[in-house]
């Protein structure tokens, strides 16, 4: 079975799911309000619509980014950098990190985000604010993918992502590290989504840096979590897998024009 015709039937297999078990819960919500005890307690109760929970056995998540994050957060743990500079990742992502390394989180949109430990400012990612060589430590995960398709407000530009790893590139400092996430598998354009690249490709757009580790979060769970060291062979046969890259830019650290930071 290819992996296109086997990630459909799981889709319209969950579909079929997800409706037997929104019918089952409009039954447990006619028993419930059938029953004794409601009275006097001010909670009357309401069917949540849209919003009701289907009561699945497991706790479902997002496998690209709760394991992308978990995979680049421990990364910033092992480093322990003074600070730690994020381009326009997963706000639970740079919250978190921020609790054991100060974070200074850019993005086009900035949020209205106040922590301890976490700065928030404005960076367009093909134009960083931050002098040459200047960053030890910066991430940009599950974000490239998307610059040039217009999805977020950007302009159109086929060779966005060209430029955004350029950037990150001319920013980080020697012996510096990139942390970045981005889709890996059958290489094609999804517009206005995101692209999804083959293993190699995403190694040519950092052509300065050396690759220090690779991480896969596969598409098919039974296929595993999040796989260090997986191949590039089984990354590139996903549909739409997730790809962790830690780049380093070689060199001696130093101190050439400062931290980045807002």
């Amino acid at each position: 079975m290819s992996g296109l015709f086997r990630n459909f039937v799981g889709r319209l297999g969950g579909l079929l799911a997800r409706r037997r078990a929104r019918a089952a819960v409009a039954r447990q919500f006619a028993a419930f309000c059938a029953m004794p005890g409601h009275a006097g307690r001010g909670l009357p109760p309401h069917w949540a619509g849209a919003r009701v929970r289907t009561g699945e056995s497991e706790q479902g998540f997002d496998r690209h980014y709760v394991l992308h994050t978990g995979w680049a957060a421990r990364h910033v743990a092992r480093l322990a950098p003074a600070r730690h500079v994020d381009i326009a990742s997963s706000l639970y992502f740079v919250a978190q990190v921020s609790a054991f390394v100060p974070v200074a989180f850019h993005d086009f949109r900035p949020p209205d985000l106040a922590l301890p430990g976490l700065e928030c400012g404005r960076a367009d990612l093909g134009a960083l604010p931050f002098p040459d060589a200047s960053v030890p430590s910066l991430s940009c995960l599950h974000v490239i993918e998307h610059v040039g398709l217009g999805r977020y407000g950007d302009a159109l530009d086929p060779g966005g992502d060209l430029r955004a790893a350029a950037e990150l590139a001319r920013v980080l400092a020697p012996g510096g590290t990139l942390l970045v996430a981005v889709p890996v598998g059958r290489a094609r354009v999804e517009f206005n989504l995101h692209r999804v690249y083959s293993c190699a490709q995403v190694v040519a757009l950092f052509p300065g840096l050396a690759l220090a580790q690779f991480a896969l979060v596969p598409d098919d769970p039974r296929d595993g979590g999040l796989l260090p060291g997986a191949s590039f062979a089984l990354a590139d046969a996903q549909e739409y897998g997730c790809g962790c890259f830690c780049f380093v830019k070689p060199g001696e650290p130093g101190n050439a024009g400062g931290e980045g930071g807002s």
